[in-house]
C-alpha cells in the first residue's frame, strides 16, 4: 500500500461529501483538562497522515464550552473539525444557539449522539430524549451533514440487535449523511453489523471505529461501558504483556494494523480512530499499511 491511500481533503469538506468518492482516515480526539499545547503537538503528528478530519468531543451543555477555543485552533492548523454534539441535557433553545455559533465558526459537519444519562436526573432537559430527534432538529435548523453513532455489538442499553437497528433507521431517516460505529476488535462483528442494517434498507457509509489498545486498564474500562467481544488472540496478548508497558503498545499497534489491513482490503469507505489524544500508535499503524 502507498501513500495513495491517504490523499488530502479540502478544509472545511462536508462529511457528506468526503467518502462519495475516496477513502478517509480521521481521528477522535477531546479538550485535556490540562491545557492544549501537548494535544497541539500531537495533532501535528496526525496531521502527517492527510487526516479528513478531526472529531471533537464536547458537551453541547455548556460544561465544555473551552472546547470552542480549541476548535478554532485546530481549524487554524489546518485541520477540518467535526465536533460531537449531545442533547440528553440541552434544551432547544440552548441547542439552537451552539448550532449557530458551530456555522458561524465556518464548521460544516457535526456528529449528533444523545449522551450519556446523567447520573443527576434533574440535569435532564425533556426536549430531546433520543438521537434521531436531534438529528431531525439540526436538519431543519442547519445546513450542516449529520453524523451518527452506530454499535457493531449493539447499544448497552438496547435489549437486542434488532431493536438497535430500529433506532439506528430512526437517525438515518431523521436526515444522518454517516454512520461512525464503536470501537470493536473483532471485524467479523463489523461485516455482519453492516449486512444487518443495509438489509433494512439503510445504504450510507459506515465507518469503522479503531482503537488500539494501549493497556490492560483501558480494555478493562471499555468493556465496562460498551458491548466489545475480546478475541481470544486480542485476550492472549493482554495476559501476556500485561506488566510490560512497551510491549503491550507494540502489541497493539500489530493487532490493530492486521485489522485495519482486513477492513481495508474488504473495501470499507474510511477508518475513524480512536486516539485518547495520543499520536503514537495511530500513525505507527498507518505506516504499517502504507507499506
Amino acid at each position: 500500500m502507498n501513500h495513495l491511500l491517504f490523499p488530502s481533503t479540502n478544509f472545511k469538506m462536508k462529511i457528506l461529501d468526503i467518502y462519495k468518492n475516496k477513502f478517509s482516515i480521521s481521528f477522535e480526539i477531546f479538550p485535556p483538562k490540562d491545557g492544549n499545547c501537548l494535544l497541539l503537538k500531537e495533532l501535528e503528528i496526525l496531521k502527517s497522515h492527510n487526516p479528513a478530519f478531526v472529531s471533537l468531543t464536547y458537551g453541547a451543555g455548556g460544561q465544555e464550552n473551552k472546547s470552542f477555543e480549541l476548535i478554532t485552533k485546530i481549524q487554524n492548523s489546518g485541520l477540518n473539525v467535526m465536533p460531537h454534539f449531545t442533547c440528553i441535557t440541552s434544551s432547544k433553545k440552548n441547542i439552537e444557539t451552539h448550532l449557530k455559533n458551530i456555522e458561524n465558526m465556518g464548521i460544516k459537519s457535526i456528529l449528533a449522539l444523545r449522551g450519556d444519562i446523567p447520573e443527576d436526573k434533574e440535569l435532564i432537559k425533556h426536549d430531546f430524549h433520543y438521537a434521531n430527534e436531534l438529528v431531525r432538529f439540526i436538519k431543519e435548523k442547519t445546513d450542516l451533514s449529520i453524523g451518527v453513532a452506530g454499535y457493531p455489538e449493539t447499544h448497552i442499553e438496547s435489549p437486542d440487535i434488532k431493536t438497535d437497528i430500529e433506532n439506528l433507521k430512526r437517525k438515518v431517516d431523521a436526515g444522518a449523511d454517516i454512520i461512525f460505529t464503536q470501537l470493536f476488535f473483532d471485524n467479523d462483528k463489523y461485516y455482519k453489523f453492516v449486512e444487518r442494517i443495509n438489509s433494512v434498507g439503510i445504504d450510507i457509509p459506515v465507518i469503522p471505529g479503531i482503537m488500539p489498545v494501549i493497556s490492560e486498564k483501558q480494555i478493562l474500562k471499555m468493556t465496562n461501558l460498551a458491548r466489545i467481544t475480546i478475541p481470544e488472540k486480542l485476550q492472549k496478548g493482554i495476559e501476556k504483556f500485561r506488566n510490560d508497558k512497551k510491549s503491550m503498545i507494540e502489541f497493539g499497534i500489530e493487532y490493530s494494523t492486521a485489522q485495519c489491513e482486513d477492513l481495508i482490503n474488504s473495501k470499507v469507505k474510511g477508518l475513524h480512530f480512536f486516539t485518547l489524544n495520543k499520536a503514537f500508535s495511530s500513525s505507527r499503524i498507518l505506516d504499517n499499511i502504507r507499506r
